[in-house]
């Protein structure tokens, strides 16, 4: 993991087309701003984990299949 230190309104660049913004730092919780690409999907964690989740739980389209049969 690759560690940065950075001020309010400093930017991280990420390949060519993701640019971090720190927006705000307070107490406990730093805002960021996040500019990609439409094409790259950009979530919170948690968001993501439930995503995945739910793609898990369909069904494949064999599986599709076999259950019509």
């Amino acid at each position: 993991m690759l560690v940065l230190s950075r001020k309010k309104n400093e930017q991280i660049v990420i390949g060519d087309g993701i640019v971090i913004t720190i927006v705000e730092v307070r107490a406990d919780k730093v805002r960021i701003g996040i500019e990609a690409p439409a094409h790259v999907p950009v979530h919170r964690h948690e968001v993501y984990l439930a995503i995945q989740r739910a793609a898990e739980e369909l069904p494949t389209s064999e599986e599709a299949v076999i259950d019509e049969a």
